[in-house]
This record gives C-alpha cells, structure tokens and sequence, in this order.
C-alpha cells in the first residue's frame, strides 16, 4: 500500500513510512552485468556494471516488438520472405511464401524467441530488414540509449557493432512497459496461432520461466542466449504499487539473479506519493492561497532510512502588485522535490483562473438582434 499523510508548507520535510533500501546485492548477483530499475520514477534501485557496453543476444527482440506494436500494421498479414524462413537459430518454423498476422509474429517473437519472426517482421515494418534496423537506432535515440547501437532485428552474434548496456535495457523495458498491448504480450503464457500451412493451430509456451513457474510476480520479460553473448535477461515484476524492471547480462545463474534482485527491492523500498495531485495547501499568499495546484501527482521509491531525507520547496512568482487576477500567468511557479541535496522532480505550479461566465443563447442572440436594430444596450 502507498502510505501518505504528508505536511505541505513552503519548504516541508516529508515523514512518510515505508520501507528500508537495497544496500548490497553485489557479491549476490551472478551476472556480470546487472540492474534493477523502478519502472514509475525510473530510478535506479540496484546496478553491477551498468553501463558496460555488451552483446544482448535475444532480449534485442523488445525493441523489435515494440516498434511493431507501434507500427499500427497488427492486423496486416505479413508474407514471410525465403531470408526470414532461412535465419538461423531459435526458430517458429514458417515456412516462405507464407502469410500471417503481425501480432501472432509478435507473440512468436516474444515467447519462443523467433529469428524467423523477427526478420519478418523488420522486412514487414521497415521495408526492409536495413530499414528496420534504422528504425531501431532512430527509436534508441529518442529513449536515450546512448551506449546502444542495433545491427539486427534479432540478437544473432553476426554483426560487431551490436551491443546495448543493463541500464539502456532497463531504459527500453520502461517505455515498452508504458504500452498496454505490449505489457499484455510480454506476460502471456501461452499463445495459440493459426497455422497457414497445416489443419492444427501453433501453439507457443513463453520460454521466461520466472513468468511461468519460478516467480508468481513476474509480469514479462525476454529471455536470450548466444555462445558469445552467454545468458541474457530482462523481466518484469510487481507487487503492490512498486513495479521493477531487472536486467541481466552474462548471468549464469539468472533466474535467482532476478528472483533475489526482487526480493530485495520488494523488501526494502515501497512508492511513496510524495505530491498528490490538486491544489497545494498551507501558501500564505493571498493571492495565491487555495488557487495554485499540480495537474498530476509524484511518486518516488524510497526507503524507511530515506524518509526524513525528503523534503519540497514551492517557488512561486513574486505577485504583481496591482494583484488582477488577468495579469496572472497560468504557470506561477515550480515545487521542487529533493532527496538529501540532489534534486529529484520538478514540476510546474498551475495557477485557476476564475472561470468566465459565458452569456447563454438567448443573451447572444438578444445582443445581436438588438446590434442589429441598433438599440444600445448595457
């Protein structure tokens, strides 16, 4: 549950209580290469070499879902080239020539790890497989995957230059997870397709085992594997209101890599609303008292040692001294969220205007026709 009950002034200390925070899990956790992020602020909980640029192998695969979700071709039919039923490795079996729905490549790709699904789908999106993968880099750099650079639609270890880090994934995981369809595809189970080519349906069991039997919070993820990249893995997982994202690289152990990077987060850190949304009491303004609000609330993971550590300041605009309500701009100002010394939000501080009493139909039309007749009127 997301405890409040929080004292707003102009500058004010929040008492909030939750629980404690992710001291160390190094030494706990297998994988060369690791993360914990949380998915609402983003913030980092726990990381081991985050930032280490690495092979990914088929946790790739996120982004080529997502821009396929983003495409709005879902219900086209896709016909499968002879170079997508040719690629190599993890495979659903199609067969060129063949047609079938984009989303059900979707599902393939997520929950068997398709390369075939994947090249199809690029060559289906982008026009091409290049074309795709501009559209992956382009999609990158919008998110602000800065130590990440795609080759391929599908992980394979065929190109140099294809690499990510823990925190970028983590980074694509979060703005993938802000999309419904692919939340819902990343934590199906089992997916059945229609198959073109036999009387009998496809049938695809997700091979994220912490989703299926290992971990009952597990929301999704993309599992991945190549001889040079080893094992890799991104899942998702929530309890309560605290939604995280864990990502490993080079995890020979990570499954309980996930389950314990968790169990500690679950542990230790819960999401506290530190600003609700509506209007800010105890301003002492007068002409801004019961008038200034925030237009969403902010909520933030912290921890039972970090509950004194927290604290807002309201900067508002000095008011004119005439004090007209007109001359008031919509924004007047910021509250500022901080832990410790470090800044963690800002957002704007609205100002209500009075509404305008708008005249009815009959009054216009009485002002008009007596405009009209040429009849001043008051």
């Amino acid at each position: 549950m997301i405890k409040k009950g929080m004292i707003f002034t102009l500058l004010l200390i929040l008492l909030i209580h939750h629980i404690p925070g992710l001291a160390t899990a190094s030494g706990s956790v297998s994988a060369r290469n690791a993360i914990l992020m949380e998915q609402n602020s983003g913030r980092v909980l726990y990381e081991k070499k985050a930032h280490d640029r690495q092979r990914i192998a088929s946790i790739t695969k996120i982004m080529t879902a997502i821009l396929a979700i983003e495409s709005g071709k879902l219900d086209e039919q896709v016909k499968v080239s002879s170079r997508a039923a040719g690629t190599e490795g993890s495979s659903l079996y199609l067969m060129g020539g063949e047609k079938t729905k984009l989303e059900d490549l979707v599902y393939g790709l997520m929950l068997r790890s398709g390369n075939d699904a994947a090249v199809a789908i690029a060559e289906h999106v982008g026009g091409s497989l290049e074309g795709f993968v501009f559209l992956m880099n382009q999609k990158a750099a919008e998110i602000g995957m800065e130590n990440t650079h795609f080759a391929n639609p599908h992980g394979l270890d065929d190109h140099e230059n294809h690499y990510s880090t823990a925190y970028d994934m983590a980074l694509l995981t979060r703005y993938a997870m802000n999309n419904e369809t692919y939340r819902k595809i990343s934590g199906t189970k089992v997916h059945r397709a229609p198959n073109p080519n036999e009387s009998w349906d496809r049938v695809w069991k997700n091979k994220n085992r912490l989703l299926t039997e290992l971990y009952k919070y597990t929301t999704g993820g993309k599992t991945g594997y190549t001889k040079r990249a080893k094992r890799t893995l991104v899942t998702t997982a929530a309890k309560g209101e605290l939604e995280l994202i864990a990502v490993t690289l080079n995890g020979p152990d990570d499954w309980n890599d996930h389950i314990f990077m968790y169990e500690r987060g679950f542990e230790q850190y819960d999401l506290a609303e530190i600003l609700p949304a509506g209007t800010i009491k105890g301003i002492k303004e007068q002409v801004y008292r019961g008038k200034v609000y925030l237009d969403h609330s902010f909520d933030y993971p912290i921890t039972q040692d970090e509950e004194e550590k927290v604290r807002v300041q309201y900067k508002l605009l000095k008011p004119d001294g005439a004090g007209e309500e007109a001359a008031i701009p919509d924004v007047v100002g910021k509250a500022v969220v901080y832990l410790d010394n470090d800044i963690i939000m800002e957002m704007p501080i609205y100002y209500k205007h009075q509404a305008v009493k708008k005249k009815n139909f009959l009054d216009r039309f009485k002002n008009i026709f007596m405009s009209a007749a040429g009849i001043e009127h008051g």
